[in-house]
């Protein structure tokens, strides 16, 4: 058995029930071997892999807070602090109904090689809860928060672990985390990432994960000798994410028909109207049928009524933005059938791994997510900067370093598959990219 196969079967026996954490694992394991064969011995004899794949920390505690009716109420939080090798850990909180211990992995994993590919010193982490902030009045979810925060205050700083949003923690929860943090340690500091912008938040941190998307999708297609202006897109989710990714193409020439949310989905054939769906996602915090019932040119499909989704639709390119494991062989063969060109993801990890294979496999250009969108954790680390040295720049300032740090992470992982001998294959680039900065760390560092 081979040193790759040997750690992934120790994965699995360690993590039962970890069916997220193994994908995750699995698919960057199978595409390093290639690297991990070359340099076997090394690797083996420091345990370099076993290191790789088991957090540093893995943090598990409760959250007692009380509702409107006096009722308290518990609910389970995590944070996986799992490598800090080239410096300190940074990932999001995920605040969702879904999240446990093996969804917190898997992103914290891939967290590891994305902060990587930025080329800036921050190493990989994840936190979250099962809270689901839906339905919540804020003072609820500010009672969840500081007590959230409370606890994971013990185990992070500017320095050492420096949180931010994710999937359910938006401006509202960070403001209300940073508060307790503040006033739990007498610190004003930058441990929390995606701050507003009146106590040390970033111009165009809202924007980064959506607009480093596109940029990375705009300079793979023009690497491939193919424009982005004219092209047609299909996009999932309608969060910050999918929201910005929606202005960006549409700035860069694209047309955008579609978005979606957990109950449905839309297509509109004159192109999205990205201040429509602002005004119903973020003020209004509404389903997409508010959109469909302003807008005369969209037509609201019912997921669980028609057993679809927007990847039935003929489009150019994809951008999965909403969840994990949300675009699956069907819909592969459904974009394929259309004619996609490429598809980036947005989200972390929404292409099931047999989806990923055979797009790829069509000849389709596909990005992962540890590149396609790295542009949110990106910002967050230019955010860091701006707090440490008390400044703030202004949204062009970051908007460009943003675009040159996405731009040059699609040159690394297209140089890297290239010189492996898979070029092309932008997922094995990305891994081997980021794998091998922190593979380096961990060796000169010694075994720890």
């Amino acid at each position: 058995m081979s040193y790759v196969d040997e750690v992934f079967q120790m994965v699995v026996e360690k993590n039962p029930a970890q069916p997220e954490f193994h994908q995750a694992v699995k698919e960057v394991l199978d595409s390093l071997r290639v690297v991990i064969e070359a340099n076997e011995e090394a690797y083996k004899r420091d345990a370099l892999l076993e290191r790789l794949v088991t957090p540093e920390r893995q943090l598990l505690f409760r959250v007692p807070w009380v509702d409107d009716n006096g009722q308290v109420q518990v609910n389970n939080a995590y944070r996986v602090q799992f490598n800090s090798a080239i410096g300190p850990y940074k990932g999001g909180i995920r605040l969702h109904p879904s999240v446990n211990l093996g969804i917190i992995k898997f992103l914290g994993f891939e967290q590891i090689f994305k902060n990587s590919l930025t080329g800036l010193p921050i190493g990989g982490g994840k936190g979250g809860s099962d809270f689901d902030p839906k339905g919540k009045s804020d003072r609820e979810v500010m009672a969840f928060c500081q007590s959230f925060m409370t606890e994971l205050t013990k185990y992070i700083g500017a320095d050492t672990d420096v949180p931010a949003g994710d999937i359910g923690t938006g401006a509202r929860e960070i403001g209300y985390m940073y508060g307790q943090y503040k006033r739990l340690t007498g610190l004003y500091e930058g441990v929390l990432t995606g701050k507003g912008l009146s106590y040390g938040g970033s111009l165009a941190r809202k924007e980064a994960t959506g607009y480093g998307l596109l940029y990375l999708t705009a300079e793979m297609l023009k690497t491939n000798g193919i424009e982005l202006a004219g092209k047609t897109v299909a996009i999932s989710g309608s969060g910050n994410v999918a929201i910005y990714a929606c202005q960006k193409a549409q700035q860069l020439g694209a047309k955008v028909v579609t978005v979606s949310d957990s109950t449905g989905w839309i297509y509109d054939a004159e192109g999205i109207d990205v201040d429509l769906l602002r005004e119903v996602k973020e003020v209004k915090r509404a389903r997409l049928t508010e959109y469909a019932a302003a807008r005369p040119s969209a037509e609201y499909h019912d997921k669980k009524a028609e057993g679809n989704n927007q990847w039935v639709v003929k489009v150019d390119v994809a951008l999965p933005c909403a969840t994990q494991n949300e675009l699956n062989l069907e819909d592969a063969k459904n974009l394929v059938a259309n004619g996609v060109i490429a598809v980036a993801e947005g989200a972390n990890m929404p292409t099931t791994a047999e989806a990923t294979e055979y797009l790829q496999a069509n000849g389709v250009l596909f990005a992962p997510g540890k590149a396609a969108n790295a542009g949110g954790v990106a910002t967050s680390a230019l955010e860091m900067s701006q707090n440490s040295e008390r400044l703030s720049w202004t949204f062009e300032e970051v908007d460009s370093k943003l675009q040159t740090i996405m731009v040059n992470i699609f040159h690394n992982l297209d140089d890297a598959a290239k010189k492996y001998g898979m070029e092309g294959n932008y997922v094995a680039g990305a891994n081997i990219a980021g794998f091998l900065k922190v593979a380096e760390a961990m060796t000169a560092q010694g075994i720890v």
